[in-house]
């Protein structure tokens, strides 16, 4: 049985938490700037939004083409439950946060650039009432994501310091089989 999570998964894993983790922080930076500042954490956030889109998807298809290592069997149904419900809840809001970010750029009349010259096409037209709807929406959910990562941080602390049962070294780096 398989007792670490195989390579890409753990390369993926470990680049998607420090991008993810720079993105909410340039977040809060944009919403709390007006100064010139402002444009340049977009033009990263955009870009970044865009890269962590294409990082997830490959992230499932590598979750859904190998086996994962199998958690504690003295793990509580609960604690497992939680796991799985966390973890499906990070790959969701991982694929939501930078389409609906997307479509809120495209809603706002704006393009989404990738450097200079590639502009993605917009998911939606122009307007107003449809930007400001997702800009809510893109806002409450960055704070859903951040807590959802607190916990995920909590737990894999947990899972290393206190139970010490292979969890987090599962992902922490690789191992024989």
């Amino acid at each position: 049985m398989r007792s670490h999570f195989v390579a890409p998964a753990r390369v993926l894993h470990w680049l998607m938490a420090v991008l993810l983790l720079a993105m909410l922080f340039i977040g809060v930076g944009m919403v709390a700037s007006v100064s010139a500042r402002h444009e340049w954490l977009v033009g990263i956030h955009k870009p970044l939004g865009i890269a962590l889109l294409a990082l997830v998807i490959i992230r499932l298809l590598v979750r859904f083409t190998t086996r994962q290592p199998p958690l504690p069997a003295d793990l509580p149904a609960i604690q497992v439950l939680a796991a799985k419900a966390s973890h499906w809840l990070l790959y969701g809001l991982m694929l939501a946060m930078p389409i609906i970010g997307w479509a809120m750029v495209s809603a706002a009349g704006d393009p989404v650039m990738l450097g200079s010259a590639l502009r993605l096409p917009p998911l939606l037209a122009a307007d107003p009432g449809t930007f400001a709807f997702l800009r809510a929406a893109h806002g409450y959910l960055a704070y859903l994501l951040f807590f959802t990562v607190l916990v995920h941080l909590a737990a894999a602390l947990y899972h290393g310091l206190i139970r010490r049962d292979g969890v987090l070294q599962s992902m922490a780096r690789g191992g024989g089989s």
